[in-house]
């Protein structure tokens, strides 16, 4: 079926006899208060450095906005009503609506809101290069429209007559160093679209007599299902490319309208790289591997020169690539010069081969043929270039070992494989040497932010005390680094970007007390000691925003970052928060909170994350602290092992873990081990029910949108990269489904009936409780309506921090006793 609702319906008609509608729950007050405050605007700077645009994020969309019908075709869920997508483009959740923009000059403080309509809906904005104007949609009921924004006075209007495409994404973007816009918009003077059949034509049928192999099940999201789909998905998928002059007001529509994917404008803001999807459309895969035919289009002559002419990508192998040319991107720092990749290996990392890719360019009029400038010994991750001249930064990266590499490397001596700057672990925190800073030339392109032979790299500085992010230069000529600055250790600051010249700072500073604000930081000569005789620059700080608290309650809230080890010497550690006016010395009723993640070396897996000197947000789980309970969170998880075989250990390590959490956080004289819960989300919900049923830690659980049989996700999950016809017993022991009848713990299930994320699909929660609930256990499953797999809805989220509340009440905080003899 290709609408994922008439699926889930079918798994849940058994369910029905048990099964109560119910209405929208709401949590008692601290707790709904706490929900509903609003959210800090977040900072966008211009290119140039003299404008923050504040980004007013919503809360929460109404129910009736996460309900408005969509089809569900090829990856993508389309709201007929607007044209427009339901879903964002990761799947994860709903396309909702910001809630308004202000420019905020930066040299003189003064704000300018941006006037919008009444009811306006707007959409992320995007700068233009010049860092006068900002472009944006609007999303009204019947279409989604372009607007613009003037920094200097907030004025902001519509442009007339277009209505944009956002099927398929990147619907518009600024061409060159021009006050202009190219933009997909929805083609005019067309039929309206025909309404889906009730009564189906045939069946479904999913074909592989031609081609076959194995393919990831997260390719499988909403495929397409019939020949109505397939016109139904060109229909709304099929845009006209047209651009927009802001100084005349003219637009010209260029080329013919088709299925555009990607549309990407040179730097020289002539020429635009066009994917075009192709027929027959795939049943097996969604859009983004489609055939498609990839060209430039020449905005002077609106003729299109074929690139490349690419198939279906239907049997690329798990972690793997298409074969052909693929990636194809324009050079920054050259007017019109495409640079593409084509695997060595088959598209396979199962493959020994001394090389898995090359790397080559072509430069407009696109005469003759490519030329090679690389190869990688790993898969090909990108080229960063400078301003001038043939070189730039090569990164490679391991997927299998999370090994990225990168290099210096000049393009014009394609046998010289250049000199690496970084070798390293992505699961190496403490060694981070940063990421270099990146900044926008006249045109728009984007390119290393060179200064005197200096780049310069921010990191988030983790360390066993937690983080405190950076800013280095590093010298390209040897590689030393000069620290310009660090956090201090009773805060969180990191760098967001400069104010004008290098010497200016913009940075994001919060504290435990003091919310979110941005601010002016200047360097100066002379070196100081932030700690621990560590040398960085002076600097002066001047706030450019002042957001109060909104949520004062919360600053009684403490936290704690606490270290300790697994059995096997594993480090590990979580932070411990404690409710509003706890008294120490007293044992409170607590709960876990945790993700399994893998690492391939014990080293790097007890690597603290985060902070503890960030501003306290209360939300989902955490708000259980306005209640009185203790909140064990983020406890470190790691599976370790080598990635070829590290889920035969899957349970031990998850047991191992918890036993290591529990134990530590009784020590600390906070929690009442005997009223603990525990509580996961996705992968972490997996986890949750498997600790309920191969432990007696916890009193109860609570586990959303998580994924309780891997067989369903047959050829991988998380790192696993075995399928299950090859190491059926690390399915068996990761699959909570299995082992349901050992679940004799209370278990709250909860789950989006409109999850799209692949391997947690929404008859995932009924089986389990069915199995839960069939062995004898205790259990609920709550079926949020409409809502993907990271709950959108105010409604919905209300509900499930009440069901939470509820159910740890129950079975946690006013647990009996437990009976020693009966465990």
């Amino acid at each position: 079926m290709s609408n994922p609702r008439q699926a889930l319906a079918v798994c849940l008609l058994s369910l029905a006899a048990f099964t109560a509608h119910a209405q929208y729950q709401q949590p008692p007050e601290p707790l709904l208060g706490v929900m509903r405050v609003p959210l800090i605007p977040s900072p966008q700077p211009n290119p140039v450095g003299t404008t923050l645009l504040l980004v007013q994020q919503a809360q929460f969309p109404s129910i009736e906005r996460v309900a408005e019908p969509y089809l569900a075709l090829a990856g993508v869920r389309i709201e007929p009503r607007a044209h427009t997508r339901h879903d964002m483009s990761s799947g994860y959740g709903i396309r909702t609506c910001l809630e308004g923009f202000t420019f905020l000059d930066i040299a003189t403080r003064k704000q300018t809101p941006v006037v919008l309509p009444e009811g306006a809906c707007p959409g992320g904005a995007s700068w233009s290069p010049d860092g006068r104007r900002i472009a944006f949609s609007n999303t009204t009921d019947t279409t989604v429209e372009l607007w613009v924004a003037d920094a200097d006075n907030g004025k902001a209007w519509r442009i007339d007559g277009i209505h944009l495409n956002t099927i398929l994404g990147n619907s518009f973007q600024w061409l060159g160093g021009r006050d202009a816009l190219l933009v997909k918009e929805v083609p005019v003077a067309r039929a309206p679209a025909a309404e889906k059949s009730r009564v189906p034509s045939g069946p479904d049928i999913k074909d592989a007599t031609e081609s076959s192999g194995e393919s990831s099940t997260y390719e499988a999201r909403d495929t397409l299902a019939s020949p109505e789909d397939e016109r139904l998905f060109q229909y709304y998928a099929t845009s006209q490319l047209v651009t927009v002059d802001l100084r005349s007001g003219k637009t010209a529509r260029v080329g013919q309208a088709a299925v555009i994917g990607n549309m990407d404008a040179a730097p020289d803001g002539r020429h635009v790289l066009v994917d075009t999807l192709r027929h027959p459309y795939s049943y097996v895969v969604t859009w983004e591997r489609f055939a498609r035919d990839v060209g430039v289009l020449d905005l002077s002559s609106g003729k299109t020169q074929l690139i490349a002419r690419l198939p279906a990508a239907e049997s690329v192998p798990v972690r793997g690539v298409p074969t052909g040319p693929r990636g194809h991107g324009w050079r920054a720092n050259e007017p019109a010069t495409l640079v593409f990749v084509e695997a060595l290996d088959g598209g396979d990392w199962r493959n020994e081969v001394p090389e898995r890719d090359r790397v080559l360019m072509w430069r407009a009029p696109f005469a003759g043929e490519p030329v090679e400038i690389a190869r990688t010994a790993q898969r090909y991750a990108g080229l960063s270039w400078f301003e001038h001249g043939s070189q730039a930064l090569l990164t490679q990266f391991d997927a299998n070992r999370r090994w990225l590499n990168v290099a210096l490397v000049d393009v014009e001596r394609p046998g010289d494989r250049g000199r690496v700057l970084w070798d390293r672990s992505l699961d190496e925190r403490y060694a981070n040497p940063g990421s270099p800073l990146f900044r926008s030339l006249p045109n728009g392109a984007g390119v290393l932010h060179e200064e005197n032979g200096y780049l310069f790299l921010a990191g988030p500085g983790a360390t066993p005390a937690g983080e405190r992010p950076f800013l280095d230069r590093y010298s390209l000529a040897d590689g030393r680094t000069e620290r310009l600055f660090r956090s201090a250790p009773d805060a969180f600051e990191r760098v967001f970007g400069f104010a004008g010249d290098t010497t200016k700072l913009l940075t994001w500073h919060e504290s435990p007390l003091d919310p979110p604000n941005a601010y002016v930081r200047t360097l100066g000569d002379l070196l100081t000691e932030v700690a621990q005789g560590e040398a960085t620059r002076a600097s002066t700080r001047m706030p450019i925003t002042g957001f109060p608290d909104p949520a004062p309650l919360v600053r009684q809230v403490k936290k704690r970052l606490i270290t300790y080890k697994r059995k096997d010497g594993v480090d590990l550690s979580f932070t411990l928060y404690t409710p509003p006016d706890y008294e120490e010395g007293t044992r409170v009723p607590a709960i876990l909170y945790a993700y399994p993640m893998d690492y391939a070396d014990p080293s790097q897996a007890g690597q603290v994350r985060g902070s503890e000197q960030t501003f306290t947000r209360l939300a989902n789980y955490r708000l259980l602290l306005l209640a009185g309970y203790a909140i064990i969170d983020n406890a470190a998880f790691p599976i370790v092992g080598d990635p070829r075989t590290a889920y035969d250990s899957y349970l031990e390590q998850l047991v191992a873990n918890a036993e290591a959490a529990v134990e530590k956080a009784a020590e600390t004289g906070v929690i009442d081990p005997d009223r603990l819960g525990v509580t996961g989300h996705s992968h972490g919900a997996l986890m949750a029910a498997n600790l309920l049923a191969h432990t007696d830690l916890f009193r109860a659980g609570v586990a959303s949108s998580g994924g309780y049989n891997k067989t369903l996700t047959p050829f991988g999950f998380q790192n696993e990269r075995r399928s299950f016809w090859g190491a059926p017993q690390a399915y068996d022991q990761s699959s909570a489904f299995f082992h349901a009848d050992k679940i004799n713990e209370p278990i709250l299930i909860v789950h989006g009936s409109d999850d799209a994320n692949p391997g947690t699909e929404p008859t995932q929660s009924p089986r389990l409780f069915q199995a839960v609930r069939g062995n004898g256990g205790t259990a609920r499953l709550v079926m949020l309506p409409f809502e993907p797999h990271w709950f959108s809805a105010r409604e919905s989220n209300e509900h499930f921090v009440a069901e939470m509340l509820a159910w740890f009440d129950r079975y946690v905080k006013n647990a009996p006793a437990r009976d020693s003899g009966n465990e």
